[in-house]
């Protein structure tokens, strides 16, 4: 279904109606603040992603009408306290797009995406009250797989990034072994326990591990938050799986063997789930 400019302008305006109301007369709505709301609005964008994630259109529809709700709200508690209300949200990102995208509003050329990314690193660098470094940008609240991402992309844009992509790979062994170096290290230091407590540099080795794994995955367009949930959701699948033919044995889990576990597992994958 399209609905034509007036249509959605009139949804907005309804929207910022109903929201004015529950803000007078609901007791909830009433009390909210930007600190209150502030969890609420992250667990609502995870469910957007989660809804993006599996294409799910009807739920797409739904969380970006959660999320707009969040928009709205805070521009609400801005307008409050005669700050900014939603009118100076949206100039603001209509100035910052024209701005930024002076390959359509003004005389710069971009032949790609990727020049487009570089242009935007430059303008930022420019801006009065933009990044005063080319990673400060980077929000420090990210968790830390996408601020990988995030850091990397960033430093890409500005040329510091693998000049053949192939060659990341070199990297991740380098980091492997290194992992692999640190371990036998601490397992040696233990009496030749493999039962060991991560030290400071098994956990550092391990971080660069993951970085250099997280580059690779960038370099050939695959962003690690995306394929993570991806195997996450895999492996819930067919963990599921098992757990149910455990039950339908009259079995508990802990009651199968590893052997029994990994059969029930193998079927899992066959079954393609």
């Amino acid at each position: 279904m399209s609905h034509n400019r007036q249509e959605k302008i009139e949804a907005l305006g309804r929207v910022i109606d109903v929201l004015d109301e529950l803000r007078l007369k609901c007791p909830w709505d009433r009390v909210q603040t930007n600190q209150s709301l502030r969890p609420n609005t992250i667990e609502e964008v995870y469910e957007l992603c989660d809804a993006l994630l599996a294409e799910d259109n009807a739920n797409i529809k739904k969380e970006l009408g959660d999320v707009l709700l969040h928009v709205l709200f805070y521009s609400k508690i801005g307008e409050e306290k005669e700050e900014f209300d939603i009118a100076d949200v949206a100039n603001t990102l209509s100035e910052k797009l024209i701005y930024r995208h002076p390959h359509v509003f003004g005389d710069i050329h971009a032949d790609n995406a990727h020049q487009v990314e570089l242009n935007w690193e430059q303008i930022k660098l420019k801006e009065k009250d933009g990044n005063k470094t080319v990673l400060s940008g980077v929000p420090a609240s990210l968790p830390p797989l996408i601020k990988a991402y995030r850091v990397q992309e960033k430093a890409a844009n500005v040329g510091f990034d693998w000049e053949h992509p192939e060659d990341v790979w070199s990297k991740v062994k380098e980091e492997i072994s290194e992992f692999e170096a640190e371990m036998e290290r601490a397992r040696t230091e233990n009496g030749g326990s493999d039962k060991l407590s991560p030290t400071p540099e098994m956990l550092a080795e391990y971080g660069d591990l993951l970085f250099s794994l997280v580059n690779a995955g960038r370099l050939y367009g695959m962003h690690p938050d995306s394929a993570l949930e991806l195997t996450n959701k895999k492996f819930i699948s067919r963990f599921n799986y098992v757990e149910a033919e455990a039950k339908r044995q009259g079995r508990k889990l802990k009651e199968l063997t590893l052997e029994e576990m990994e059969q029930l597992w193998q079927e899992a994958k066959s079954d393609k789930k």
